[in-house]
């Protein structure tokens, strides 16, 4: 299937949800710096893939696909850190880390099918 616009890409798909998910996770957090940031990283990763669509060309599409694939490692690391400071229980961070992996895996196999 040919994407017709970014909305159609599973992984910006999946990664609306995770940043619905971070939101509502951490919509309680008093500690405002540190859930700005987690926010702007979850928020980084669709837009970051909208952008780099939106530009039409291949080059400028894997471009916006890696920087949503650092802002993954980003969450990743915000969401390890969250639970060291019990922000948030061991449970919800393994479910949140989960589907920021599986992004960070489908973004990956964009980028090569990309490359090739």
């Amino acid at each position: 299937m040919k994407i017709q616009r970014f909305e159609d890409i599973i992984a910006w798909q999946k990664s609306k949800d995770l940043c619905i998910l971070v939101y509502s996770t951490y919509n309680n957090c008093k500690d405002f710096g540190f859930k700005d940031q987690i926010q702007r990283a979850a928020v980084s990763i669709m837009n970051n893939i909208a952008e780099g669509y939106e530009r039409q060309t291949d080059k400028e599409f894997r471009q916006g696909l890696y920087i949503a694939k650092g802002s993954c490692g980003e969450l990743r690391s915000m969401i390890n850190l969250s639970q060291d400071l019990k922000l948030i229980d061991p449970k919800t961070a393994y479910s949140l880390e989960k589907c920021a992996i599986e992004i960070s895996k489908i973004l990956s196999g964009l980028i090569k099918s990309l490359s090739d």
